[in-house]
């Protein structure tokens, strides 16, 4: 389950995350009842679970509480990407010196947790991660030990972020343990120029088998305006997240979905979608799997990218293979099977010799692939 950015706010600050003053309004008046509280000039923020908020004029700031009301009648009712906004935030302002950006993530495949931060946060981390990798570090976390001062000071040097970011990395991984959570996530975590760390925007991804121990959240972080791919794909228990993006993407351990999404936009490409299927990769979770990414009219090919581990390649093939016999495979699909039987797998590919199904020995090859199938239908559609 996700939680709005104004949840996230308020579970930060349970754990003693330094967050901006902010209050929440459902109508224009109260957007400017709301700022006259907090002092006027204020940041009217869309309450919507999706990304690209500032850029779909979802983010602006109000000079005073008249303006705070115009603003948010402008803003409540927009829809980005699919979410109709139906609440917005309204937070303090502050003065920025630097942005950073600081994530904790299930990497379902390793069995372990990964951090993953960078010293170039904001609206363009997409853009970093895909261009320059080498400026998002990526440190694994292991449950038992968790995040101490030692684990956080090396994550901080690692993406070489501030000595002073290193309680708050210690809070969020708090937020993640305490609160049953798969995602936690601070975009920007920032530097003002007083010398205080805020964190800014917040994401939070809740485990629904802890539902029961999260109650507090009642129905409200259930969006029944969200994604309609994303509300079939929780219907068939995937882990499944829509991105604005042209090919689908499936892997097992979150930690290798990330790197297929950086590795995919290298390309050329977008990516259509996170998909983790773990170690699950039967035919019924393969079939799901694609069936739902095949739904999505902007998807021109899907990159299968797996390293057998627990799960060898070959029953992954197996699962490829009964899939294609209960869903009609409407798009190239690029297979690219590593680690665990991986010979084995490519052979039952091979022998099913289906007329769409491409495969490549190594990601980099796969990815370039998928996009270059993905750009030419593209191409042919203009």
């Amino acid at each position: 389950m996700d939680l709005y950015e104004h949840q996230a706010r308020e579970l930060f600050a349970d754990h003693g995350i330094p967050v901006p003053e902010a209050e929440t309004a459902g109508t224009a008046r109260e957007a400017h009842e709301a700022a006259e509280r907090l002092g006027g000039r204020v940041v009217v923020k869309a309450q919507v679970k999706t990304g690209g908020r500032g850029k779909a004029g979802g983010v602006k700031l109000a000079a005073d509480a008249a303006a705070a009301e115009i603003t948010a009648r402008q803003i409540l009712g927009m829809d980005i990407k699919g979410h109709t906004v139906r609440k917005v935030m309204l937070a303090q302002p502050v003065d920025i010196e630097a942005e950073f950006y600081v994530s904790y993530v299930l990497d379902r495949a390793a069995g372990t947790f990964l951090a993953i931060a960078s010293a170039e946060g904001g609206m363009d981390i997409e853009e970093v991660a895909a261009s320059r990798p080498d400026a998002v570090a990526r440190i694994a976390v292991d449950p038992a030990e968790g995040v101490t001062a030692v684990k956080a000071a090396e994550i901080a040097a690692a993406a070489s972020l501030p000595p002073e970011t290193a309680p708050v990395l210690q809070a969020l991984w708090q937020v993640l343990v305490r609160e049953d959570a798969l995602l936690v996530e601070v975009n920007p975590l920032v530097c003002t120029t007083g010398g205080k760390i805020l964190a800014l925007d917040g994401k939070v991804t809740l485990d629904d088998n802890a539902h029961f121990r999260q109650a507090r959240w009642g129905d409200e972080g259930a969006d029944p305006h969200g994604d309609p791919l994303e509300a079939a794909a929780a219907a068939k228990g995937l882990n499944y997240v829509k991105l604005d993006g042209e090919v689908g993407i499936i892997g097992n351990g979150a930690g290798l979905v990330m790197s297929t999404l950086d590795v995919v936009a290298g390309c050329g490409a977008r990516p259509a979608n996170f998909l983790d299927i773990g170690g699950g990769a039967s035919a019924q979770v393969m079939a799901d799997g694609l069936s739902v990414i095949l739904s999505d009219p902007a998807v021109n090919s899907v990159f299968v990218n797996v390293f057998g581990g627990i799960t060898a390649c070959d029953a992954v093939a197996d699962g490829i293979v009964q899939a294609l016999e209960s869903v009609r495979l409407t798009k190239p699909l690029v297979v690219r099977l590593d680690g665990n039987n991986a010979g084995r797998g490519r052979a039952i590919l091979d022998g099913r010799a289906h007329p769409l199904v491409q495969q490549a020995t190594t990601m980099d090859d796969a990815a370039r692939q998928a996009a270059d199938l993905a750009n030419r239908a593209a191409d042919l559609a203009n």
